[in-house]
């Protein structure tokens, strides 16, 4: 139950890239039963402002709240200053003994705390590319790509992301991180931008997760039109 056939799935770029591939996990249908009942339990732990993976949410739920707060904050005379950020292998770079004590902490103990570190622990797969197969390797981190719990666990893993910073919307789509800093003044939102960009970062070390830096960038709105910068 514990052991995954990995499928790389092309997504992009240089096809002799080992980086641009996705690691597809393939589980037995039974695993799959038993985490179907346990991520159903889940889902009480989510905060509001994360709408990937979730029921009921979705990236046109997200981009309706997005521009309603930029509106809103434009009808009081501010500029808005989103930043996106996008996470680097996010899902092979969790960690589980910090995954562990965010389980604890979020008051999952007892049998079920046990059952989930069995879960994590131990776990071992292979990967399966034209009929030939690799040696079995063991895994110490990330959570399994096309897993029930894999997704969950993960939002769980950084849902506790908006306590590194204070005052400022923050939304997650799955491993985007969406931040929205206003001001009437464009000199103090450059200054709050890099103050929360260093709590951010901070957090991302002490979470072992990584930027994709060619995928972040920020928009800038309140003027006669929008102004997109790299960062």
């Amino acid at each position: 139950m514990k052991i995954a056939r990995v499928i790389p799935i092309f997504k992009k770029g240089d096809i002799c890239l080992v980086g641009n591939y996705r690691p597809i996990s393939l589980l037995s249908i039974f695993d799959k039963i038993l985490e179907k009942i346990m991520c159903t339990s889940l889902y009480s732990y989510l905060i509001d402002y994360q709408f990937g993976f979730r029921k009921c949410y979705s990236t046109t739920l997200a981009l309706i709240d997005v521009l309603d707060q930029i509106y809103y904050q434009l009808d009081n005379n501010n500029k808005v200053l989103k930043i996106f950020l996008d996470l680097q292998k996010a899902f092979e770079t969790v960690d589980h003994q910090n995954l562990l004590a965010k389980l604890h902490n979020y008051g999952i103990r007892g049998i079920i705390y046990s059952w989930f570190k069995n879960y994590l622990t131990n776990r071992k797969q292979f990967v399966g590319v034209s009929g030939v197969s690799s040696q079995l390797r063991y895994i110490t981190c990330g959570v399994p790509q096309s897993s029930v719990l894999g997704p969950l666990l993960f939002l769980i893993y950084i849902n506790d992301i908006g306590n590194s910073i204070s005052g400022i919307p923050i939304k997650l789509i799955a491993d985007d991180t969406n931040l929205f800093i206003f001001s009437e003044s464009i000199d103090v939102l450059k200054i709050n931008s890099e103050d929360k960009i260093n709590l951010l970062n901070s957090w991302f070390v002490a979470n072992k997760l990584s930027l994709r830096l060619d995928k972040t960038c920020c928009s800038i709105y309140g003027f006669s039109r929008s102004i997109v910068l790299n960062i």
